[in-house]
């Protein structure tokens, strides 16, 4: 059974307030998207399995830890996504990093398919899909599903800010993929946008409008 966790972290909650500002600018805010990423990234990566391993200290020779089994990819969906590529990178630097493009028609809000270019191997890896918004979920779902049907097993969706409708609708779709969200938010307004949110996370990255 899968499950979905709320940070509660200080530090999430902090930077979370300070990209939320409509006078945060485009730097600041990619900066902080990315720190987000890597504090989510932390608690996200708490059940990955380890195994034993012999190693030679300065000291002597010892047993240490390290990720045993599958190898890890950081999937972002296109174009916010890409903000929180490197916070992921810092905390697990060997992952292989795919890409899914995915817009929303205006018209009905659904999800369109433009791009999908992931690791060769990416059905045995331990997937960590990203998107800083989970609004209505359909862009989510989307991309999950086109890794399913690539065979890929484990996955687990991280996000910066969440609406109720996206996280129900990810949870009826996928209900094997763990979520991880940074924040909570009230609901969708009648454009599909998260209230109070941050506005468009893809333009705020990237300084476009």
């Amino acid at each position: 059974m899968s499950k979905t966790v709320i940070m509660e972290h200080p530090l999430i909650q902090h930077k979370i307030g300070i990209i939320r500002r409509v006078e945060t600018g485009s730097k600041d805010f990619r900066t902080l998207i990315s720190e987000i990423a890597m504090l989510i990234c932390y608690e996200a990566t708490r059940e990955l399995k380890l195994t034993d391993v012999e190693i030679e200290t300065p000291i002597c020779r010892t047993r240490a830890k390290e990720l045993k089994g599958k190898k890890l990819a950081v999937v972002p969906i296109l174009r916010a996504g890409l903000g929180m590529v490197d916070g992921m990178l810092a905390m697990i630097p060997a992952a292989k990093v795919g890409h899914i493009g995915l817009y929303r028609d205006p018209e009905t809000l659904k999800p369109v398919e433009y791009y999908c270019k992931l690791p060769a191997d990416c059905a045995n890896r331990e997937v960590f899909v990203v998107d800083p918004m989970l609004a209505t979920g359909g862009s989510a779902v989307e991309a999950i599903q086109m890794l399913k049907d690539k065979g890929v097993q484990s996955i687990r969706f991280l996000c910066v800010i969440a609406a109720p409708e996206g996280v129900k609708k990810m949870q009826e779709a996928h209900p094997d993929v763990d979520i991880y969200i940074g924040a909570l938010d009230a609901h969708l307004n009648d454009h599909g946008y998260i209230v109070p949110g941050l506005g468009d996370a893809g333009d705020r990255i990237f300084g476009t409008k």
